[in-house]
């Protein structure tokens, strides 16, 4: 079952008072989309992420890794079109709708759409209308409306997604939301409940509001590494996951790349979970030789299935020699590749001892590292 997630970024946001569109401000430290992408970069069973921005914003805006994006339309209805239209080139079998000004999305609301969808067409969240219900014309009430069976909407709103295709091809004007598209097209849907902190920021006020669900849920985790390893006979080491020409190599159970062991190091750490040697032993000749990207990447992972997103990571290699300057810039694009983050996020550089201790010495080369997750 592949479950792609379709998040509507094409919109100019007026109504959030003067500035840039609400999607590109900043919201707790981070902008708004960001914080929307990193909820269903972080959903377990969501597969891919289409977004559809503004033609010139897409020249502008670095998607992160597995991102990808295409050029929204004139209305909501339209660049929802244009982004299922552009999963369709590999659909999946479930398509999640969902505003990118919604950034407080619980992951529990995500769940219960793609569960309701085993059984439905369609599913969106929702919350019942609990408030009193006036009708007014200049300034005065003018009666009322009883609120039974008044659902406030919310998204993502969850599809099979052929038929919401399908919907959207037949479907003529915009439309409040793809559920009024899906009902116009005959599909039945199901309402699960939605969740108070999934507002939908419209106004300028919604932006505190906003900030205090945030600033609220937010899980910080700080993780730090330390490795070393001895020279030994060869012609290059490994630093970073990049091959270094030297007079020697470095020993170790594995390639002995010091700087990847002591960031897999930073993140098991972050996360509470041991160092390396608890899930790759020495003593298990599996791992012997092992590429410790192997062992990055593990770390990365478990860090993804708890929901946490790397937010950055440093790495200081400590040694006389080889000089790590004119390989920092490839090691960080490797790193990066291995993580999948942006080269951005990652940082690398080196000092030495003063040739002091077995470094100054250059006896080995040791590793600190330092990692940053984040669950929103």
């Amino acid at each position: 079952m592949k479950i792609a997630a379709l998040i509507v970024a094409a919109g100019r946001g007026t109504r959030a008072g003067p500035g840039a569109p609400k999607q590109w401000r900043a919201l707790a430290g981070r902008r708004v989309i960001d914080w929307t992408l990193a909820r269903f970069q972080a959903a377990p069973r969501v597969d891919r992420i289409m977004l559809t921005l503004r033609p010139d914003d897409i020249a502008t805006f670095a998607p992160p890794p597995g991102i990808e994006v295409t050029a929204g339309g004139a209305s909501r209805a339209a660049s929802v079109r244009r982004g299922l239209e552009a999963l369709a080139a590999d659909p999946p079998d479930l398509v999640l709708i969902h505003d990118v000004a919604r950034p407080c999305l619980p992951q529990a609301v995500i769940d219960r759409v793609i569960a309701a969808l085993d059984t439905s067409p369609g599913a969106a969240p929702a919350l019942p209308v609990t408030d009193a219900l006036w009708h007014g014309a200049d300034g005065q009430v003018t009666g009322t409306r009883d609120r039974a069976g008044l659902y406030r909407a919310q998204t993502p709103q969850g599809f099979h997604f052929a038929a919401i295709l399908a919907a959207h091809r037949t479907h003529a004007g915009d439309a409040a939301d793809d559920v009024e598209i899906a009902r116009a097209a005959g599909l039945e849907i199901a309402i699960v409940p939605g969740h108070e902190d999934n507002l939908k920021i419209t106004h300028a006020e919604d932006f505190a509001r906003a900030e205090r669900i945030l600033g609220g849920q937010m899980d910080i985790r700080l993780g730090h590494g330390y490795d070393v390893h001895r020279f030994g006979p060869g012609d290059h080491v490994m630093l970073c996951g990049v091959a270094v020409p030297h007079d020697r190599g470095l020993k170790g159970h594995s390639d002995a790349d010091v700087g990847l062991h002591a960031l897999s190091d930073a993140i098991y750490g972050a996360l509470a979970m041991g160092d390396i040697g608890r899930h790759f032993p020495p003593s298990d000749p599996q791992w012997k030789g092992a590429e410790s990207h192997v062992f990055l990447r593990h770390a990365a992972d478990l860090a993804h299935k708890q929901g946490f997103t790397l937010s950055n990571v440093d790495c200081t290699l400590i040694c006389e020699r080889p000089k790590v300057g004119p390989h920092a810039a490839a090691m960080q694009a490797r790193m990066a590749d291995i993580l999948g983050i942006d080269a951005a996020r990652v940082s690398v550089k080196a000092t030495t001892s003063e040739r002091l201790g077995f470094t100054g010495r250059e006896e080995g080369i040791a590793a600190i590292a330092t990692a940053t997750l984040v669950k929103p």
